[in-house]
C-alpha cells in the first residue's frame, strides 16, 4: 500500500488523485520488492507525483501514459534548468519511465516495438547460434562475441557462402584484426574459423575452408604468468567492508582468489550449486560442463554471510545480486568491476585489470606451495594439460638455475 512507503498525506493524496490512482498502491509495492530503500523509494513516488499532475494539468488521462511521458521528456529537455524550480524536472521523467517499466510488467502498457533482430536479418547467423550451441555446448555469451565479428564479415561478404572466397575471407580478417592486438587478432581468426566449419559440416559451402585463414603468430609459452603476489591478493580481499557490498564483494573475490573461477561462472553461480551438507559448490565452465569443487572454510563462510545479512529476499536464482535497485543478478562485466574497484582501493598495479588476474593468481599459489600440474588442471578444470603447463614456469629462481646461457655470451 502506499502509505506503508510514503508517509507523506498530501502527496499521497495527489498521487491518488492523479491518472497513476488506480495503480500506484500496487507500484509503490512493487518498488519495495525490487529492492528500492526507502529513501530512494520516497523520492521516485514525489517525483512521480510531479508528473502526474503535470498530467493533469495538460488534460492527460492515464491511458495517455506513453505520450505523456514523450512529451514531458521533450519538455524538459528545451527546458533551462532551475535550481529549486517547482513542476517536472528530469527526475521525474526518469520517475514516469519506470512506472511504465511496472506497467508493462502488469499488461496494462503494450512492450515497446524491438527493432528487428539481427538473427532475423540474418538467417544464416541463427542457423550458425543454434548450431553451435547443439554440437559444440557454447554459451550464448561466447557466440554473442562470435556475433558481433561474424555481423561485419555478413556486411562485407554477405550471407551466401557460395560467393566466399579464400582471398576475400584472409582481407576480412586482416582488415578488421589491423587496429587490434594479437589476442584480439586470435579471438577473430577464431570466430571465422567456427563459421565456416558450420558452412562445411552442414554443406552451405567446401569442407576445410576454414584452414584458409592463418593463425596470428603467437609463440606458444613464450610468455610468463600474470599474478599478484600472496600479499597483494590478501590486501584485495580484505579491502571489502562490512556492509551489504562489502560482503558480497568478499565473497566474490574470495570465489576468484581461492578457487579460480572465471567472472562468468561467478555470475552464473546459484543457490543449488551450493551443497552445504558435503562442502562443494558446482561449477558449470567452458562447454556448459558442470563440475563439483571443494567449498573451502572461508569461502563458504563469507557466502553464508552474505547469503544471511547482504543479499536480499529476491524472486531470482542467482546468488550474488546488485546493490542498487532494482535489483538484479550480477554479469560477467559487474564481477570484473568488482575485482578493479578492489585494485582500486588497495593501490595496486595488477597485470590484467580485472578477474581473471585472480584465476591466475590462484594457480601460482597452488603451484607455488607444492600442488602438482595435474591437481592446478583440475581445479582450474583445463581439457588440455598443455593450458596448464604455461604455469610450470611461476618459480623464477629454479628456471634461473637451469637456464642455458646466451651463445654469444660466456657463461657466468
Amino acid at each position: 500500500m502506499l502509505g506503508q512507503h510514503l508517509p507523506s498525506p498530501i502527496t499521497q493524496k495527489r498521487l491518488r488523485s492523479g491518472p497513476a490512482a488506480d495503480y500506484i498502491d500496487q507500484f509503490a509495492d512493487w518498488l519495495h520488492e525490487r529492492g528500492y530503500r526507502q529513501r530512494s523509494l520516497q523520492d521516485l513516488l514525489r517525483a512521480l507525483a510531479r508528473w502526474t499532475d503535470w498530467m493533469s494539468a495538460t488534460g492527460l488521462m492515464g491511458a495517455d501514459v506513453l505520450r505523456a511521458v514523450n512529451e514531458c521528456k521533450a519538455l524538459v529537455e528545451t527546458r533551462r534548468r532551475t535550481r529549486y524550480a517547482r513542476g517536472v524536472n528530469r527526475l521525474s521523467v526518469a520517475a514516469a519511465s519506470v512506472y511504465i517499466q511496472f506497467l508493462r510488467e502488469q499488461g496494462v502498457v503494450p512492450p515497446p516495438e524491438r527493432p528487428p533482430a539481427l538473427t532475423e536479418r540474418w538467417p544464416l547467423l541463427d542457423a550458425f547460434r543454434s548450431w553451435m550451441r547443439q554440437h559444440r555446448g557454447l554459451t550464448d555469451s561466447t557466440l554473442d562475441v562470435y556475433q558481433s565479428i561474424l555481423i561485419g564479415l555478413f556486411e562485407r561478404l554477405g550471407d551466401d557462402p557460395r560467393r566466399y572466397t579464400m582471398d576475400a575471407l584472409r582481407a576480412f580478417v586482416f582488415e578488421r584484426a589491423r587496429p587490434h592486438g594479437v589476442e584480439r587478432g586470435k579471438s577473430i581468426v577464431v570466430a571465422v574459423r567456427a563459421l565456416l566449419r558450420f558452412l562445411g559440416a552442414t554443406g552451405a559451402c567446401p569442407a576445410g575452408l576454414e584452414h584458409a585463414i592463418p593463425n596470428f603468430a603467437s609463440w606458444e609459452l613464450s610468455s610468463v604468468p600474470r599474478f599478484l603476489k600472496a600479499e597483494d591478493v590478501e590486501r584485495v580481499i580484505n579491502s571489502s567492508g562490512d556492509d551489504t557490498t562489502g560482503l558480497r564483494d568478499r565473497a566474490v573475490l574470495l570465489l576468484l582468489a581461492r578457487l579460480g573461477l572465471r567472472a562468468s561462472e561467478v555470475a552464473g553461480l546459484v543457490c543449488t550449486d551450493l551443497d552445504w551438507d558435503n562442502g562443494r559448490i558446482a561449477v558449470c565452465g567452458k562447454g556448459r560442463r558442470q563440475e563439483w569443487l571443494p567449498l573451502p572454510q572461508e569461502v563458504g563462510t563469507a557466502i553464508r554471510r552474505y547469503l544471511r545479512h547482504g543479499r536480499p529476499p529476491l524472486p531470482i536464482a542467482e546468488v550474488f545480486t546488485t546493490v542498487v535497485a532494482p535489483r538484479r543478478r550480477l554479469t560477467r562485466a559487474s564481477v570484473t568491476h568488482i575485482v578493479r574497484s578492489a585494485l582500486l582501493r588497495t593501490g595496486i598495479k595488477a597485470p590484467i585489470n580485472g578477474a581473471h588476474v585472480l584465476r591466475h593468481s590462484a594457480a601460482t599459489a597452488m603451484l607455488q606451495h607444492g600442488a602438482s600440474l595435474s591437481s592446478v588442471a583440475a581445479v582450474l578444470r583445463h581439457r588440455s594439460p598443455r593450458v596448464t603447463m604455461h604455469y610450470a614456469k611461476v618459480d623464477f629462481k629454479l628456471l634461473a638455475e637451469v637456464a642455458q646461457p646466451w651463445p654469444e655470451a660466456p657463461s657466468c
